[in-house]
């Protein structure tokens, strides 16, 4: 766990709220120090809390029965305060930046606000700040939910190219049946692949304050290994829970399937191209060096493409070199073909984006 270059670290409400005295912060202290030591070696990490409706829930006194939906909401818009201040107040002794993040489904599933999440998240990261993602329960709908901080943990694991997630739970790692139902049941220390025998495994319990049982959990392994990022399920309520993962606590690990770039490089080549962009020789040398594709190396655009689309990169002799994933529409793709970068403001009216296509998004 130590060799990792980018985490992200998810953590349950269970484990962040008592239910009779609110936020665990003799814990999240302790957190904040295995966070820093991360930091000091040169990770990124990436936290995607719960816990803002069960923090909210505790201030508005609504006890713990089920919710309403704007209940849950107003829960939400009250506690995401308090979660964000309470990540703030611990990490700022280490000299750490937090900045906080809310997303929903629509905003993983949609390629411009994709896009958008995944140069926000860069940025945050590259300047050394500690995001804190969490579902945006306050406007987020039963239909652009993700439901749950398992599935949201792994979605963002592969949206930054994390190498490992850990998902700080109830359990100490994935079972052959649930352990409070079956004593012969036995924990995996590895997975190394997700078959359909693993899958009958799991079981769901669920816990009173969070909403993730382990068939979610093997839902986000699926998504994350399958993104490249390697994923734990480890028992989180010890303090110190990222120092114990690595002194060799008792977790489950799913094997990545490739590394993150790879992944991610083998899932815009599978997309169908919305468009093309033709380019000059000068361009294609640039991407052959693993540079960026900037507008004035563009000699024409074709196709009907928004941004975040797919579309093909073409060379000077019409052979389809590459693909990927375009940062302005086809109308603003035309506008700005053959241009240098420091025009675009001009010619389109606002700053945009210096790439057209950025290295990261793109297959050669």
């Amino acid at each position: 766990m130590r060799s990792a270059k980018r985490v992200v670290i998810k953590i349950g409400s269970a484990l962040l709220v008592d239910r009779e005295k609110g936020l665990r912060q003799g814990w999240l202290s302790a957190l904040a120090m295995d966070v820093a030591e991360a930091k000091v070696r040169g990770a990124d990490v990436v936290l995607v809390s719960s816990g803002s409706i069960a923090l909210g829930r505790s201030v508005l006194g609504l006890g713990t029965g089920a919710l309403t939906l704007e209940q849950s909401q107003a829960c939400a818009a009250v506690g995401q305060i308090r979660l964000a201040r309470a990540y703030e107040e611990v990490l700022a002794p280490h000299g750490i930046t937090t900045a906080q993040v809310l997303v929903t489904l629509e905003d993983t599933e949609d390629r411009r606000r994709y896009l958008n999440s995944r140069a926000t998240m860069e940025t945050l990261l590259a300047l050394g700040c500690v995001p804190i993602v969490n579902e945006n329960d306050t406007v987020a709908t039963d239909e652009i939910r993700f439901g749950d901080n398992d599935r949201l943990a792994a979605q963002i694991a592969v949206t930054v190219g994390a190498d490992q997630l850990i998902l700080l739970s109830d359990v100490d790692g994935f079972y052959s049946a649930n352990p409070k139902e079956d004593p012969t049941a036995i924990r995996f220390d590895l997975v190394e692949k997700i078959t359909p025998a693993i899958e009958a495994m799991a079981g769901d319990p669920i816990s009173g304050l969070s909403k993730g049982g382990m068939k979610t959990k093997l839902l986000a392994a699926k998504t994350a290994v399958a993104g490249g990022c390697a994923m734990a399920i480890m028992e989180g309520s010890v303090l110190r829970p990222l120092k114990a993962l690595a002194e060799g606590a008792n977790r489950t690990w799913f094997v990545a399937q490739s590394d993150p770039q790879a992944a991610r490089k083998r899932w815009i080549n599978a997309m169908k191209p919305r468009g093309e962009l033709r380019l000059d020789a000068g361009a294609v040398k640039a991407m052959a060096e693993g540079k960026s594709l900037l507008p004035a190396g563009v000699v024409s655009v074709g196709g009907n493409f928004g941004r975040g689309d797919p579309v093909a990169l073409v060379s000077p002799a019409g052979d389809v070199i590459g693909k990927g994933l375009v940062r302005y529409t086809v109308a603003e793709a035309k506008a700005i073909a053959g241009h240098r970068s420091g025009e675009i403001a001009a010619i389109l009216g606002y700053e945009g984006r210096a790439a057209l296509v950025h290295r990261d998004d793109m297959v050669v």
